[in-house]
């Protein structure tokens, strides 16, 4: 059952509540954002020129280093005074990316979080098990507005604590665990090392995000814990976790609400918009945030959208699971591959473990890529006879095999209680 009546309304609704927004978005980041004006000026558009959505390509595009750049509140629309609460990203990489909420945004993000878990089959007599972190990450904050406000009740538990997380949820009968794939399976691992089975836990579902989620890992999540696995988006710069998220109806495409957050799907080369259906990086713009608009943001995650309605009866547009991200494409001696292709193959494969590790060198002026897999622990291969197997199905579905594969026994690659798993390492 749909949230909000949005969800399931007719395209034509959709585009006007679309329309109206974008344009309101528009004016609030000419008149209130130094950064945009000028961008618009440059490119000759004025708020009036952006009538509908068939112009949002008129508007200048954002991106990661843009936030960086005007760190820390140079793309804020309303003063320090009307700002209700700032979050930002870790700023691995350089600069956090800071953004603010005033009171109606929070609104607006606690009804698009409340939006996805409903959609994720969350009801509110559900005890929901927050094992997202909190503090500057918008994940634990996002996950309990939207538990709240649908009505259900909350563990804030955090990331962490693995042995207290599988206590609790056994004690507590949680029926929904939020956290990052790759820890659903951590927790897993140490529930059978605290002798439960993982499958005989009380949670009934997953709602996992945060990083990336190939197939055969969810698969591998629903496998291991007996549970329906729901993949959740979202971005910080764009709201925070609630952009998108499956139904639990159909698990065939995200959700992304598109009356608060319009999507579209470009050339990640050229930045032309691509034909319906073609795979390309996802550009969101934000329809309703006051302190922090943002206009054609590059998410620089690949994707598709699926206009299509769903058998959920949702029409509101769905995005395919992220797979890659334009940034992170690996050309190793002139083949273009992503980190997910790699592990859609060896995930696929019997006796493998959902963990890896991909390293890069460059030597001689050329690519070289190392592939560390791990042995699952009731493989019925020796390690010599997996290696083998893995080399010929890489090269078989990628026309690829890397410069070395080490195939190394359960438990070797290194786990996470906190925060995304990295699976690339990139020494060139």
């Amino acid at each position: 059952m749909a949230y909000t009546e949005i969800e399931t309304a007719d395209r034509s609704e959709i585009r006007a509540v679309q329309n109206e927004r974008l344009q309101e978005t528009v004016r609030n980041a000419y008149a209130n954002v130094e950064f945009y004006r000028e961008q618009m000026d440059e490119l000759g558009v004025e708020p009036a020129d952006i009538e509908s959505v068939a112009d949002v390509t008129k508007l200048p595009t954002t991106r990661k280093e843009d936030f960086r750049d005007q760190y820390p509140d140079g793309l804020f629309a309303v003063d320090h005074s009307e700002v209700r609460r700032i979050h930002a990203s870790s700023g691995t990489t350089g600069k956090p990316k800071i953004v603010a909420y005033t009171e109606d945004d929070l609104a607006v993000w606690s009804e698009a979080m409340a939006r996805s878990l409903a959609c994720a089959g969350v009801e509110p007599d559900h005890l929901v098990q927050n094992a997202y972190g909190y503090g500057l990450f918008t994940g634990g904050a996002g996950l309990q507005q939207g538990a709240e406000t649908l009505g259900a009740a909350l563990l804030p538990i955090g990331g962490g604590q693995t042995e207290k997380q599988i206590e609790m949820m056994v004690d507590l009968g949680s029926d929904v665990l939020a956290c990052t794939p790759s820890y659903s399976l951590y927790i897993a691992e140490k529930a059978e090392q605290l002798g439960h089975d993982p499958r005989d836990l009380p949670v009934s579902t997953v709602i996992f995000g945060a990083e990336p989620c190939t197939e055969p890992m969810r698969e591998e999540i629903e496998r291991r814990l007996d549970v329906t696995g729901i993949d959740l988006y979202g971005l910080s710069e764009i709201v925070g976790p609630g952009v998108a998220i499956e139904c639990h109806e159909a698990q065939d495409g995200l959700h992304l609400w598109e009356d608060r957050f319009y999507p579209e799907v470009v050339n990640p080369d050229t930045g032309e918009p691509v034909e319906e259906g073609q795979e390309g990086e996802l550009v969101i713009t934000t329809l309703s945030k006051d302190a922090l608009p943002v206009l054609r943001y590059r998410t620089g995650d690949m994707t598709t959208l699926n206009y299509d309605q769903c058998e959920c009866g949702r029409t509101i547009v769905r995005m395919d699971n992220v797979t890659g991200r334009a940034d992170d494409l690996l050309i190793v001696r002139g083949i273009n591959l992503y980190p997910s292709q790699i592990e859609d193959v060896i995930l696929e494969i019997d006796d493998v473990a959902p963990y890896y590790r991909i390293d890069l060198y460059e030597r001689n002026n050329l690519d070289v890529i190392e592939l560390t897999v791990e042995q699952d622990e009731d493989a019925q291969r020796d390690r010599d006879e997996l290696q083998d197997v893995v080399f010929d199905r890489l090269d078989a579905v990628l026309a690829f095999t890397p410069d070395s594969l080490e195939i190394v026994e359960p438990g070797a690659i290194e786990r996470t209680e906190v925060g995304k798993v990295k699976r690339v390492y990139d020494h060139r």
